[in-house]
């Protein structure tokens, strides 16, 4: 009997590959080196297991659930950057293969979104292989991963692509997320097509939520947590250069009324205050 899945399980920009991204305990690379990942890391990858290992089962019921993946799995050569734990793609892709796949066996059906071409590669032609490797569900045309996800969980229609629009002040980064609601509102009246319930972005990697009433109870839009720690890029950019990494994962619930969504959310302490002393003559 088909069973209707209620729920999905959403992680984005792990940025595999990276020494600030998410890595497993140890690594093998390519004609057999290996990789240690850094306290920081280890202190995210105990985060990637709390979710999987408390948080996803208790907020999921044991019920079953869909897992989608959306964007930036892996980190890929970009910006010039000298970051990398390899420069490898294959490296890079075993990592994320490391880092996913025993969730994946969990989930009932898993679902792959194209991130940015700068980590995902060219038409995402990286993260292609990887959802590949992973035996994600194909799309119409056969490929494993895609760049827009329309999914049913129960009655609510959720919208899921990588990008949104990046602001650096705090007090305004819900505005994008309310009107990339209203814009696939407005689209999809326009050409007479279902109206998302949830809409969900992420790229940015922080967690935040708007919700307002419509027809079905609540219209939800929200961006997703990364699980990579600060690089060097982010201290570069206006308004990002003070925040605290967040570091986590969503779910999307469709109840017998409403959808709504839950968020697991972390981060790393601050670096200690430095105090001065010196040794009087």
């Amino acid at each position: 009997m088909t069973e209707i899945i209620r729920q999905a399980v959403i992680v984005s920009d792990l940025h595999s590959g990276c020494r600030f991204g998410l890595c497993p305990p140890r690594v093998s690379l390519d004609e057999g080196g290996t990789y240690t990942p850094s306290k920081l890391q280890k202190k995210v990858w105990g985060m990637w297991e709390e979710f999987w290992g408390e948080w996803v089962p208790k907020v999921t019921r044991g019920e079953p659930w869909a897992l989608v993946i959306n964007g930036d799995a892996m980190d890929g050569v970009h910006h010039g950057v000298n970051t990398l734990i390899s420069s490898n793609l294959a490296d890079q892709k075993r990592i994320a293969y490391e880092c996913l796949k025993p969730h994946c066996e969990d989930a009932a059906v898993v679902y792959f979104v194209r991130g940015t071409e700068a980590h995902a590669g060219a038409s995402g032609e990286n993260e292609e292989k990887l959802a590949e490797s992973l035996g994600c569900k194909q799309n119409s045309e056969g490929r494993f991963s895609r760049f827009e996800l329309r999914l049913k969980i129960g009655h609510a229609l959720v919208d899921i692509q990588h990008h949104t629009a990046v602001c650096g002040a705090a007090a305004y980064e819900t505005t994008a997320l309310q009107r990339t609601f209203v814009m696939a509102c407005e689209e999809a009246g326009r050409w007479g097509y279902e109206a998302p319930d949830i809409v969900v972005r992420s790229h940015r990697h922080r967690m935040a939520e708007t919700r307002v009433p419509t027809r079905n109870a609540y219209g939800i839009s929200m961006t997703t947590c990364g699980w990579q720690l600060k690089s060097p890029l982010v201290y570069r950019m206006a308004g990002a250069q003070m925040a605290m990494p967040q570091i986590g994962g969503s779910l999307v619930r469709c109840g017998d009324e409403e959808s709504y969504a839950r968020h697991y959310v972390r981060t790393i302490s601050r670096s200690s205050i430095e105090r001065p002393t010196y040794e009087q003559p």
